[in-house]
């Protein structure tokens, strides 16, 4: 009995994952844009250490922001 609930739940899961599957081009500029932002991450840190203003802030926290989302199912 334990068994077949343990699949039944990893059978709906795969249901569900495969609903929320997004185009393959989609997906691939996405990815390319992730691998974009840690650079940009990194000079943005750098600027915000040497010049804080406002606008560097703003624009180091949505990349933050934006890199963490991507991680998150």
């Amino acid at each position: 009995m334990r068994r077949f609930t343990h699949h039944k739940i990893a059978k709906s899961m795969k249901r569900r994952a495969e609903k929320s599957k997004i185009h393959w081009r989609l997906r691939k500029i996405i990815d390319m844009f992730h691998q974009l932002l840690l650079p940009l991450i990194i000079f943005q840190l750098i600027r915000t250490l040497f010049l804080p203003t406002t606008l560097d802030v703003i624009l180091l926290t949505v990349f933050v922001a934006l890199y963490i989302i991507y991680w998150m199912p």
